[in-house]
């Protein structure tokens, strides 16, 4: 149907189209006519276009002032320790005794990596490298390249049912941290400090410790279409040793506390002018509010970064007085006073910048036993300082990789990469402790028992914070996004006794 003027008089087409042949479905109006019967149309279009002003200025909320959860939480903060690479978890906790019968046979598999998409071919069964075997009261099996690990599997939540998108590092890193592939959508830690804020406003509400600049880089800590303020503050960078990291721009050695501060305060009285010309500028007013919050940070930041007031035995505990541990134990050491500064989104990333990322051995999985040294002892420590200060019990600790390796061998003695079937543990935060949950088959290739999504994942800790993922939306370019896209079921069997429908019960 189509309204158009004609020979002075308005006209509705039924055809849509207006020529001389569609006498038959038109209904000719005069001006006055037209105008009093759309007049209700016009009022429609201006309510709409109020409601729309009404719902953004609701939904601006580009303050990190704290917010109420939807319901009572579990947890007050997440620390996701990152393994990029995707480490072996058929070497590593998901224990296979068929594996180490079947090594060396020959078994059709249908590739995602090699061949004609969906084809099958013959590959090569390699066993497990290091030998398993039970720890703690749940008597969960981990590798001897856990040896600290395995000492905390009574805290530890295990999934070895998880499955994921994309075969290739860069879309199943992007996917982990924001739930798609292919777009530009903000990262878990910048829709966790949008629905919640934080509770101290003189630090960043989500913090990454040395991220990576490739396989995804700023985009996995960046806050997309949400407002500026919801950005991640990376501390350095990969390949950078820790006590080198630092925030960017902290600290101003050339001036006086007291002449930065009026400086500052004269900028800001600007800015505030220049917002009450222009009241509807979200991005001015999300940039003076970053400009008071690196203030604050100026103020409060170093204090929390540095480590040389911790006991010799703190250190000890994290690795950081040995060569192999020292860097990644300074990560955990500064994610724990960062967590007790109150930052609602910790990540500490084991990275660096070499074409292949760290856990990534597709020709030399002995390599693996370097990365487990380097970081199994720091995320021990980490785990034990954290449940001795009683932190472990609101600090939800998430510690995976994006996706796994084949249990077939690829080379000699490599493994290509498994989005198929993985493993990841949780920790604290109301999760069971020494539970597992689902099962990969027999040989560690397919999640095929309570399948675990990454959305579902995702939805599950946005639970365990007080966050319905179904209600956490943003709305933008004319629809309503949210973390897990339109999937996600939050993970019932893994959740701690008592509130696991979210109710305040």
């Amino acid at each position: 149907m189509t309204l158009v003027f004609h020979r002075r008089q308005w006209t509705i087409c039924y055809t849509g189209v207006m020529n001389d042949h569609c006498d038959f479905y038109r209904r000719p109006y005069s001006r006055r006519e037209m105008i009093r019967r759309s007049a209700c149309g016009f009022g429609a279009l201006a309510l709409a276009g109020v409601c729309a002003d009404q719902v953004a200025a609701e939904d601006k909320r580009n303050s990190l002032a704290l917010r109420a959860p939807m319901f009572t939480p579990r947890a007050k903060r997440v620390i996701f320790i990152f393994m990029q690479g995707g480490p072996s978890h058929v070497d590593t906790f998901d224990f296979k005794p068929e594996l180490i019968k079947r090594d060396g046979q020959d078994i059709d598999f249908t590739g995602v990596r090699f061949g004609t998409f969906g084809a099958k071919s013959k590959r090569k069964l390699l066993k497990p490298l290091w030998s398993f075997k039970p720890h703690g009261q749940c008597g969960q099996q981990v590798s001897e390249l856990f040896p600290h690990m395995a000492e905390h599997v009574d805290k530890m939540c295990m999934i070895h049912s998880m499955h994921t998108e994309g075969v290739a590092h860069g879309p199943s890193t992007l996917f982990l941290h924001t739930g798609a592939t292919n777009l530009v959508r903000p990262s878990i830690g910048s829709w966790i400090t949008y629905g919640l804020g934080t509770p101290n406003q003189n630090v960043p509400g989500f913090v990454t410790i040395n991220p990576s600049a490739s396989k995804g880089g700023p985009r996995n800590y960046a806050n997309a279409f949400l407002p500026t303020v919801f950005q991640g503050t990376a501390i350095g960078r990969a390949g950078q040793p820790v006590a080198n990291s630092k925030i960017q721009n902290i600290t101003n050695r050339l001036l006086s506390e007291d002449i930065q501060k009026k400086q500052f305060e004269f900028l800001q009285s600007m800015n505030r002018q220049q917002l009450e010309r222009k009241p509807e500028d979200e991005r001015l007013e999300a940039t003076i509010e970053s400009f008071e919050l690196a203030y604050r940070m100026q103020q409060n930041a170093p204090g929390i970064m540095d480590l040389s007031n911790e006991t010799q035995s703190t250190r000890k505990l994290y690795g950081i007085d040995q060569k192999e541990t020292e860097n990644f134990g300074r990560q955990c050491l500064l994610a724990r006073r960062l967590a007790e500064a109150d930052v609602r989104y910790i990540q500490i990333n084991y990275s660096d910048e070499s074409p292949n990322p760290r856990w990534d051995q597709h020709s030399n999985m002995p390599k693996h036993a370097e990365h487990a040294k380097a970081v199994d002892k720091p995320v021990a420590g980490l785990l034990a300082d954290l449940h001795q200060r009683g932190l472990l019990e609101d600090t939800l600790v998430w510690w995976g990789g994006e996706f796994g390796r084949t249990p077939f061998a690829q080379g000699k003695d490599g493994r290509d990469h498994n989005p198929r079937g993985f493993t990841v543990w949780l920790a604290g935060g109301g999760t069971k402790p020494g539970y597992v949950c689902g099962a990969t088959d027999e040989i560690g290739h397919y999640a095929v028992e309570n399948k675990v999504h990454m959305h579902d994942l995702h939805a599950t800790i946005l639970h365990l914070l007080g966050l319905d993922h179904e209600k956490l939306t943003y709305r933008y370019a004319g629809r309503n996004f949210r973390l897990t896209d339109v999937s996600g079921n939050v993970v019932k069997d893994i959740l701690a006794q008592g509130r696991a429908d979210g109710s305040r019960g």
